[in-house]
């Protein structure tokens, strides 16, 4: 299974992702990657420093770009699509959106235009993982505002005044994006568990043959 699971930040993107790996492993076997590290400074794998995360903060938005750019150049090379999941949250669209408006850089007519770049490299996705599935998860504009209140981060990104911005440019490139096979889910009077629920049933129609023969094969009788 190949998804880019994308959306304001707390629209639930981290949650989802943590929740349908445990959903792949009881329904596939196996565990599922993801990377879900492309929202400048949280940018690893690894739990970063406070320290670390401000020496981030800290670099020009020229050296951001070039980290970011490579990040994601880095994260379509084929070895990842080798693998039988490969599933990022953000990845190129958190740039398209974020970067223009946040970071600095990744502007229309910028070197490294992010809205332009987020087109090529859904080109070459859909070269090596045309089974890639696009998800847009979103929430209320009122929604968004009391999880930030009930879950202030020191790192978080997105301003109150700019929720509504945010979630405009998310909808558009998921709209514009190159990937045909889409799904939409808003969270907005929903608990994680239901929109797994939701998930799992709008993904049906996408799953690969490999993924239908891991299903079967894990619910065969011992």
């Amino acid at each position: 299974m190949r998804l880019i699971i994308v959306g304001c930040e707390y629209a639930g993107t981290t949650t989802l992702v943590d929740n349908i790996g445990s959903w792949v492993e009881r329904s596939m076997g196996g565990n599922m990657g993801k990377h879900d590290h492309w929202k400048i400074p949280q940018v690893s794998h690894s739990e970063h420093t406070r320290e670390e995360n401000l020496a981030f903060l800290a670099l020009s938005p020229n050296l951001q770009e070039s980290f970011q750019r490579y990040h994601m150049e880095y994260h379509m090379s084929r070895s990842f699509y080798s693998d039988p999941h490969h599933v990022m949250v953000g990845f190129h669209i958190d740039e398209a959106v974020y970067a223009p408006k946040y970071y600095g850089y990744g502007s229309h007519d910028d070197y490294g235009d992010r809205a332009r770049s987020a087109r090529r490299i859904e080109g070459e996705i859909l070269e090596v993982a045309r089974d890639t599935v696009l998800v847009l998860l979103k929430a209320s504009p009122e929604t968004i505002r009391e999880r930030m209140a009930a879950e202030p981060r020191e790192f978080g990104l997105v301003k109150e005044e700019d929720i509504e911005f945010v979630l405009q440019r998310f909808e558009e490139e998921y709209t514009r994006s190159f990937v045909r096979q889409k799904i939409e889910i808003d969270n907005t009077d929903l608990t994680p568990e239901e929109t797994l629920a939701q998930f799992v049933e709008r993904i049906q129609p996408h799953l690969t043959d490999g993924d239908r023969s891991r299903i079967q094969t894990r619910n065969l009788p011992a």
